[in-house]
């Protein structure tokens, strides 16, 4: 292995052994044959996770795993970082007059929730299975060029070549709006103008989908009331992160480090 590509990593004189940046660079993208970038990318968020590790440790801390999801908690390493960051990032919440700015800055961030009226045609595949999903690509390619040439059509089409049970009402699924279906859908209707129809079949866990925008209901301007606390939170929340990335340059600039380059926070990678 080469010294050069693949330096030792040594964080206030605490030697870390290579297999723990190994492991690490598994969760880095690297151009093929240039396996030193992602080795460079792991050294940078191993180098930071040591940094902080060795912060929580000289202040004595615990580590006090929380629930992290259902049966799912943090590791000791996970916990002791966010247990250190709590109890040295303090941020005060923001002021009226400060939420009240932000919201003025651009009222038309706030909206409701969109209203989509769509119809669509279902050739139904296993995605997973490469025969089956590229039988159904071919057949929805087919039918999404006879709806654009005869768009009038689509009701009749969608009735009589579409596996999905909306195929009973033309292919319509009705008015819906963000998680209602699945993410790949959405993001198609996110894209699409009224009266579009999917110049590409759009794929997704159920198959291939061609789709007709029949209508949307762009969602109203909410009023301050209404959008208050969602603007205090993520204003709180970025004000903790501009502590957390002061109070990591502080370590970093206080720190001996080779093998890694923490030139800024920002290069602390899974904070």
């Amino acid at each position: 292995m080469s010294a050069a590509l693949f330096p030792d990593l040594v964080v206030n004189g605490e030697a870390v052994p290579h297999a723990v940046v190994a492991s690490e660079a598994q969760n880095h993208s690297a151009p093929q044959g240039k396996p030193g970038i992602a080795w460079r990318k792991a050294a940078n968020a191993v180098a930071m996770r040591t940094l902080l590790l060795q912060e929580a440790r000289r202040r004595g801390m615990q580590a006090e795993p929380a629930e992290v999801g259902p049966g799912r908690f943090e590791t000791e390493e996970e916990a002791l970082i966010r247990g250190l960051l709590d109890a040295t990032v303090e941020v005060a919440p923001p002021g009226e007059e400060e939420i009240r700015a932000e919201w003025a800055r651009d009222p038309e961030r706030f909206r409701a929730p969109p209203l989509w009226e769509v119809s669509h045609i279902l050739c139904a595949c296993d995605p997973r299975t490469s025969d089956q999903r590229e039988a159904a690509r071919q057949r929805a390619c087919e039918l999404s060029a006879r709806a654009a040439e005869h768009p009038a059509g689509f009701a009749k089409l969608a009735s009589s070549n579409s596996d999905c049970g909306s195929r009973a009402s033309g292919g319509s699924l009705g008015q819906i709006g963000p998680g209602d279906t699945v993410p790949e859908f959405e993001a198609a209707l996110r894209g699409m103008s009224e009266g579009e129809i999917t110049a590409e079949p759009v794929l997704s866990r159920h198959g291939w989908h061609v789709i007709r925008m029949d209508a949307i209901a762009e969602g109203a301007v909410l009023p301050f009331d209404a959008v208050r606390p969602r603007i205090a939170e993520a204003m709180e929340k970025a004000a903790w992160a501009r502590g957390a990335r002061e109070f990591v340059a502080h370590l970093v600039a206080s720190a001996r480090i080779s093998g890694a380059e923490l030139g800024s926070p920002a290069d602390g990678e899974g904070l």
